[in-house]
């Protein structure tokens, strides 16, 4: 195999298996080529990852070490596609009764989608993180996202049991906007005990689903490791029952009745 040949299969390769440990003796005989070269290609790779901004190649040293792919977009790329999503999402159209948007369009648009996943694995690059979870239904797109980029398995808490998830654990929450009280579900083969978890949502007003989320993590004593919102909105009549948490952007002064809107960026930029 020419080196060219081999880094286009080794780049190939490293992309679909971020944050997995692939050692050099593992490359070396799957291209048949010498650890010295194998060395040079990766810096090459790391190299031009770091170039165009979409992340880098760490390296683990000693017997059982290797490379990992680190999904990281640089600060300059996130910032130009949160601004652009905030102009996308200032539409008057978008607005819906109660302060809402209008946001299908965007969670089914897998380009969109796979950017957004890659921003919050970015911002989540430095944590250990066993799963992703998130809420039916607008939010499950969004956590496939991040976790292809993580690398770590999917968790859905429904407000329905399904038959065919047999027996789950089931809470009762308040909705943070709507002041409800409502059921959310997960099945008891989701996770492990003591896991770290990473919950993505797409909308938050006060934030009573995902603190619904996260106290259905405590029945499994699993850890909240981070929390994710692609959109939050503004609203000083409510009191945000979450604190510590990564949103991609901002709605502020959202009007249905006069057809107004300004969405600003997140607080993602600060943890990129």
């Amino acid at each position: 195999m020419k080196r060219s040949e081999r880094l286009v299969a080794m780049t190939h390769f490293i992309l679909d298996r971020p944050r997995e440990l692939i050692s050099l003796p593992y490359f070396s005989s799957k291209y048949e080529a010498a650890k010295s070269s194998i060395s040079e290609d990766l810096g090459i790779i790391h190299k031009m990852f770091q170039h165009e901004g979409v992340g880098y190649l760490e390296t683990v040293p000693g017997a059982a070490g290797g490379v990992k792919y680190i999904p990281a977009y640089s600060k300059t790329y996130s910032d130009s596609f949160v601004h652009q999503l905030c102009e996308r999402l200032e539409d008057p159209e978008r607005l819906l009764p109660g302060g809402y948007l209008f946001m299908s369009d965007i969670l089914g648009d897998p380009e969109a989608t796979r950017n957004i996943g890659r921003l919050f694995a970015s911002a989540f690059s430095n944590r250990e993180i066993d799963a992703i979870m998130t809420v039916a239904t607008k939010g499950i797109p969004l956590a496939y996202a991040v976790a292809s980029y993580l690398n770590v398995p999917v968790v859905i808490a429904r407000r329905d049991p399904k038959v065919t998830e047999g027996s789950t654990v089931s809470i009762n929450y308040v909705s943070g906007s709507t002041r409800k009280i409502q059921t959310m579900v997960l099945t008891k083969r989701s996770l492990k005990k003591g896991a770290k978890v990473c919950i993505i949502d797409d909308f938050m007003k006060a934030g009573g689903t995902i603190n619904g989320m996260s106290n259905l993590l405590k029945e499994f004593e699993a850890e909240v490791a981070g929390i994710g919102v692609l959109a939050e909105a503004e609203d000083e009549e409510e009191e945000r029952v979450v604190q510590d948490y990564i949103s991609l952007v901002q709605i502020v002064n959202a009007d249905d009745r006069r057809g107004t809107i300004e969405v600003r960026p997140g607080n993602l930029i600060d943890h990129i």
